[in-house]
């Protein structure tokens, strides 16, 4: 009865997708650190000039983890025999003086700051943009975290829950003002999005534009109550089989009033919280223990089955396999 969405990993390729690698903050000038990528490991540094770059953690040498390296000006340094790997991930000079051979690269992946959160692309090559918040106010106001703990499954599942129109109305509790949305989700080649207008939890009015981008991002704003709240969540993926929650909140400082206008944001940013951490919490259990494998759909899946074909149809590669493994 099943017809199953491919999992990371199968075959041993993974989604063409950006993933969110650290919080920007995490990383200051001059610093290195590793993180679990695509079944592998990867490095993040940051060079003398401010950019934040994402390359292949083991030194071609002999296999050396860079993450215990240094970084010079904006090469990076292996520890072991100080071999430097300039901002394309090639080898421009050894400790000893030896001449660089010509196949010591690291694997560069395509990198970018994006609302506080460095992000990676799986592939030579972006075939989408991250996106941004449609609001226009030069007075946003952001806020990043990264989850601690992991989600034990792949990142679609959980991006999979926004064309779940079932899940959003029996898990969340949202109430549709009107029809199931089906008929206004624009699809385009990376992804969807779709407005919602509904009274959430405890009877808030939000009227919502709600998206998905490749496999591994989520986005929402609109109004929720009597103010424009932004969220965007990354999926990370260190290994098959598991996600961790990369978040952004935003809210617009334009209309509150100056002389209360921290404490408003303050309090707002704590209600934006609280329905973030709620929100994931409700789908915590649900998504650790899930055997996703879709059969047996309704007429009120109708988004959802598009995706999840959408999802089998994506394109998966793994270009750095033999650099980070």
């Amino acid at each position: 009865l099943s017809n199953p969405v491919p999992p990371e990993g199968k075959d041993g390729l993974f989604s063409q997708s950006w993933f969110p690698i650290c919080l920007s903050d995490q990383l200051g000038a001059g610093q290195v650190r590793g993180e679990a990528f695509l079944g592998g490991k990867v490095v993040v540094y940051r060079g003398a000039d401010g950019v934040a770059r994402v390359m292949s953690a083991y030194c071609p040498h002999v296999g050396a983890d860079l993450s215990l390296g240094c970084v010079i000006e904006n090469r990076l340094q292996c520890a072991f025999h100080q071999w430097e790997y300039n901002p394309q991930g090639a080898c421009v000079k050894t400790a000893i003086g030896d001449p660089p051979p010509p196949t010591a690269r690291l694997f560069k992946f395509p990198t970018l700051e994006h609302y506080g959160i460095i992000w990676a692309f799986n592939g030579n090559t972006p075939l989408w943009d991250l996106p941004y918040f449609d609001h226009a106010s030069d007075e946003v106001r952001f806020r990043c975290y990264r989850f601690p703990d992991l989600f034990l499954c792949d990142p679609w599942v959980f991006a999979a829950n926004t064309p779940d129109m079932q899940h959003l109305k029996v898990v969340h509790k949202t109430q549709f003002a009107t029809p199931d949305p089906h008929d206004v989700v624009t699809w385009d080649k990376w992804g969807f999005r779709y407005q919602v207008i509904a009274a959430h939890q405890g009877g808030i009015p939000i009227e919502w534009t709600l998206g998905i981008r490749g496999t591994s991002l989520f986005w929402q704003e609109g109004p929720y109550g009597d103010f424009w709240l932004g969220g965007m969540v990354g999926f990370g993926l260190p290994r098959p089989g598991q996600h961790e929650v990369f978040a952004i909140l935003a809210l617009d400082a334009a209309h509150c009033d100056a002389a209360t206008r921290d404490a408003t944001l303050t309090t707002r940013f704590q209600v934006a919280e609280q329905l973030m951490h709620r929100t994931i919490n409700e789908d915590r259990n649900i998504l650790n223990t899930i055997h996703y494998c879709p059969g047996t759909l309704t007429r009120g899946d109708r988004t959802l089955s598009r995706y999840l074909q959408f999802l089998r149809d994506y394109p998966r590669a793994h270009p750095s396999g033999p650099f980070i493994r």
